[in-house]
């Protein structure tokens, strides 16, 4: 047992040391991209923004998306139906909002989430004076100069859209929150400088003419998941889909475990549909890992135990959790930077972004567990079965 362990934490330590040099790149692109001009590119835009149900916070992060540094863009607020529980609130920031703001109602989904079946009801009823969609999320809250750097990147054609990732800051202190925002942190250093980034749906940017000639509609229209439809498609143009961590998104979180595990566990099916070879690859990496310590934690009970020398055990034990550690502090340093008016919220809650990475993998691991056992999930109380990836089935709405 003791030269196996000796092997996987050597694995883990060398896998560790290439993922702190990932995460020092990392850092540097967030750097550079700080440091970049966005340019004057500002087209006609229109903010689409899909609702459903309430949520903490949600007339807030509404009304931010009505307050940008952008003078050419709308605002569409969508909704499955007139009767949803938000109607209310997103009425009360479409009147009281500084540039047009519209309500699309867009009616029960068939075979696609009510997320795409929103955004296709909006995009179908854009005039055509707006040439870029910039897509957003009702959980996140925008700064003001959110739009204007997510669009003016679009000038260049090569470019096939521009993304960003959320940054969860827990209104409490609780451990299922906690866990959440420790969760999420790790998503956001896997985009990056290089070519394999992904659309995130919460904030993506894209010229029109582009999402017509992929034909999205029709693509969306079996889809569950419309940001990594969109990858798909734009990774079949040969275009890049470039991050953009000066958009960072807060969005405030508070949940349960049963919440918790209901998010984290719909990404990863998600993700197992969509991009099963990521999947796989991710699996593996945070099996071998949680095995490392598992195994480093029972040799190093057994040798005391024995009254034998543990030293070699330990320092090969603490050695992949001092780099997962470090990976974080240097997240939490590239996020303050990129988000500096939340600075203090972030620094004063650090710890989660810092100690909780090290057992987080354990976390991802029932995640992927749970992955195995089906294809249905639950998004916002409806029962979805991904069938693949251009196929969708509404269980129970």
């Amino acid at each position: 047992m003791e030269s196996s362990f000796d092997i996987l934490a050597t694995v883990q330590i060398a896998v560790g040391l290439f993922l702190l040099w990932q995460g020092i790149q990392w850092l540097a692109y967030v750097r550079r991209r700080l440091k970049t001009d966005p340019g004057f590119y500002a087209p006609r835009t229109a903010v689409i923004c899909p609702c459903r149900g309430m949520e903490p916070g949600l007339e807030l992060n509404l009304a931010s998306l009505c307050e940008f540094d952008h003078q050419n863009y709308e605002v569409f607020l969508v909704l499955a139906s007139e009767n949803d529980p938000a109607s209310s609130i997103l009425k009360r920031v479409a009147a009281s909002s500084r540039v047009k703001a519209n309500i699309v109602i867009a009616g029960k989904p068939e075979n696609c989430s009510e997320k795409v079946n929103n955004l296709r009801a909006a995009v179908e009823q854009l005039p055509e004076e707006f040439e870029v969609l910039v897509f957003a999320d009702s959980d996140g809250r925008p700064g003001k100069s959110w739009l204007h750097r997510l669009v003016a990147p679009l000038s260049d054609s090569r470019i096939g859209a521009t993304t960003t990732q959320r940054w969860f800051i827990p209104n409490h202190n609780d451990l299922p929150t906690a866990l959440l925002a420790a969760w999420n942190a790790a998503v956001v250093t896997m985009l990056g400088s290089h070519a394999k980034n992904f659309c995130w749906g919460g904030g993506t940017a894209i010229r029109r003419a582009l999402f017509e000639q992929m034909g999205m509609l029709d693509i969306w229209r079996h889809s569950f998941s419309d940001d990594y439809s969109l990858t798909m498609m734009i990774e079949r143009t040969g275009r890049q889909i470039v991050f953009l961590p000066e958009c960072l998104t807060p969005s405030y979180a508070q949940t349960d475990f049963a919440g918790l595990l209901e998010f984290t566990t719909r990404q990863i099916r998600i993700t197992r549909v969509y991009r099963p070879q990521m999947w796989a690859t991710a699996f593996a990496t945070h099996f071998l890992y949680c095995l490392t310590l598992l195994l480093g934690f029972l040799l190093a009970f057994e040798l005391t135990l024995a009254s034998r020398p543990a030293l070699h055990v330990t320092t090969l034990l603490v050695l992949p959790l001092l780099l997962a550690a470090i990976r974080g502090a240097l997240r939490v340093v590239g996020v303050t930077e990129a988000l500096p008016a939340l600075r203090s919220p972030i620094m004063s809650q650090s710890w989660i972004y810092i100690l909780l990475p090290t057992v987080i993998p354990f976390l991802y691991l029932l995640n992927f567990s749970a992955s195995v056992l089906g294809r249905r999930l639950k998004w916002r109380g409806i029962e979805y079965e991904l069938i693949s990836p251009d196929q969708t089935r509404v269980v129970s709405p």
